[in-house]
């Protein structure tokens, strides 16, 4: 095979060339260091004798610790602060606050678990899984032999009974959780 290439082009071409690998070559190099990293939170500025604190109570097991951190708390006399969790913010209106307490939340979302399958049943409930799940035949076999296991999370109440009645009608027990 024959290329047409004037000597001019040639030259220029070879020396961009070159200078291409070079570069590369150069911005490809790549440095390794042999220092170690640093710990988060330490720095090179700390106190000998709080270092050697560390250092006691790193050795200590996990009941001399817990030990360690109720005798703290008592010396300090530190109080055990519970984090309040979900606590409702006081709305502008004070009356209308407890009305909506006294109702009982209803549950939005459900999980879909499947507690046992009856033997006579099982090639049902597998072809049953696999098109539900969007499993293929091996992996919802699998699914099938492994329950109780959850079939499908955070669902609406209608999807979830729905699929509570598809799967009770091939011989399936299921539980909406």
């Amino acid at each position: 095979m024959l290329r047409f290439t004037p000597r001019f082009l040639s030259a220029t071409t070879n020396a961009s060339r070159q200078a291409t690998r070079v570069a590369s070559a150069t911005l490809a190099r790549r440095t390794y260091t042999t220092e170690p990293l640093p710990t988060p939170g330490s720095s090179a500025a700390v106190d000998p004798k709080i270092n050697a604190i560390v250092d006691q109570i790193e050795g200590l097991t996990l009941l001399q610790t817990s030990e360690l951190v109720s005798q703290l708390k008592t010396r300090l006399n530190i109080q055990d602060i519970a984090m309040p969790v979900g606590v409702p913010i006081a709305a502008p209106g004070g009356a209308a606050a407890p009305a909506e307490e006294d109702k009982p939340v209803e549950k939005t979302e459900f999980n879909l678990k499947i507690e046992k399958v009856d033997a006579a049943t099982k090639a049902k409930v597998i072809r049953e899984v696999k098109n539900l799940a969007g499993l293929n035949l091996v992996e919802a076999k699998k699914f099938v032999e492994s329950v109780p296991k959850v079939l499908k999370e955070s669902i609406s109440k209608d999807e979830a009974e729905k699929l509570q009645k598809a799967l009770e009608a091939v011989g399936a027990t299921v539980v909406l959780e």
